[in-house]
């Protein structure tokens, strides 16, 4: 694999190794199309009949990509746009019936029809299928304006991976079972996995912040706030982010029958008066900066090797650094009407990959990190 899809307008040809981090980078802005699709198929698929599995099974996996129609929102001139636009209204609950009546109207005309499906039929597949969207969406971490216009606040519960085998994989072996077999039975088996796996999940979350939060009162941290997310992939190995009055801290913890805490990196909260006394506040970089915290949930931090860029804390290759796979780059030279430049971290290093599959499986030996 020579050339590799990622989150920039600049095309790049690459040896293979590095493929898969950028591919990271690309997909970790969304619930990945596979599960999405698949969750949509299992709710359709739940309430056909017989007769309307196969058909049900196809609208409700459109239906349930049909949200991201979203991603095609973006600006040459704001570089945050897409940022700002991606999982908003179209992921919104009051727009799940507008979405729906969308998705059918193109359904019905296009081929539902031709299956002798009536368009209340269509739509309700369709409306069970979108509303699936928004929803998985806001079980991952990174955020989505589930109850847009009410509040712009996004919404992340923190519970799975953007790409979780272990929890898609049983769905969609039990939704083909069912298309085989033309039975409904096995989507059920289905959303009770999703919901067996969302409560462990969640469990697994509560178990690491609270280990967390006695690790760090233990060496004398004064804790404002804790936030726990899975790392790449999996429920076992999170990472663990708590604040004090002026810094982050960053932990991996392993969780199985026992724990296994990977001691990380700590990094300094965002003071644009100290990092940045040179910007006017009344200008566009100044601007995009409160765009960019509003999209971290206030998860910002100067990069250790260039002042210059704001770095998302919340996402790493590996969980227990703080170096961030996303930030923005402010230039002193640009006029007040000039935005600033969205970058991405590109390591080129698989060795950060194979980290973290060491910390899952429990091999990984932690360098000793000191955090003051």
């Amino acid at each position: 694999m020579d050339s590799c899809y990622h989150n920039s307008n600049v095309d790049c040809t690459l040896d293979s190794d590095i493929c898969f981090v950028l591919w990271y980078e690309a997909i970790i802005f969304e619930m990945d199309p596979f599960t999405q699709g698949i969750v949509g198929t299992t709710v359709a698929q739940s309430v056909s009949k017989k007769n309307t599995v196969i058909v049900a099974s196809i609208i409700g996996l459109l239906a349930g990509l049909a949200p991201d129609i979203d991603i095609f929102i973006k600006s040459d001139t704001d570089p945050l746009l897409f940022l700002e636009y991606h999982r908003h209204f179209t992921h919104s609950l009051i727009f799940i019936p507008v979405g729906a009546l969308i998705c059918a109207t193109v359904f019905f005309y296009s081929f539902s029809k031709r299956f002798n499906l009536s368009f209340r039929e269509t739509y309700l597949f369709s409306l069970l299928g979108y509303a699936t969207h928004g929803i998985i969406d806001s079980f991952t971490t990174y955020g989505t304006l589930l109850f847009w216009p009410f509040t712009d606040a996004r919404i992340a519960w923190n519970t799975i991976s953007v790409i979780d085998p272990l929890f898609t994989i049983p769905i969609f072996v039990l939704v083909l079972i069912g298309v085989l077999y033309r039975n409904k039975r096995f989507s059920i088996y289905a959303i009770i996995w999703i919901l067996i796996y969302q409560i462990g999940a969640y469990s697994q979350k509560l178990r690491a912040e609270d280990i967390i939060y006695d690790y760090a009162q233990n060496i004398g941290h004064e804790i404002e706030s804790i936030e726990a997310k899975p790392s790449f992939g999996n429920i076992i190995v999170w990472k663990v982010i708590y604040s004090t009055a002026d810094k982050y801290y960053i932990n991996a913890i392993r969780l199985s029958l026992d724990y296994k805490i990977y001691p990380g990196e700590s990094i300094e909260k965002l003071d644009i008066s100290k990092s940045f006394p040179w910007l006017n506040m009344n200008s566009q970089q100044a601007k995009d900066i409160e765009k960019f915290r509003w999209f971290s949930n206030g998860y910002l931090g100067v990069a250790k090797n260039n002042n210059n860029i704001i770095y998302d804390v919340r996402f790493s290759t590996i969980p227990n650094q703080a170096e961030g796979l996303w930030g923005i780059k402010l230039d002193k030279k640009k006029n007040d009407f000039e935005h600033i430049e969205y970058i991405t971290n590109r390591k080129r290093d698989m060795d950060r990959f194979n980290i973290l599959i060491d910390m899952i499986i429990g091999t990984h030996e932690n360098q000793k990190i000191h955090q003051n």
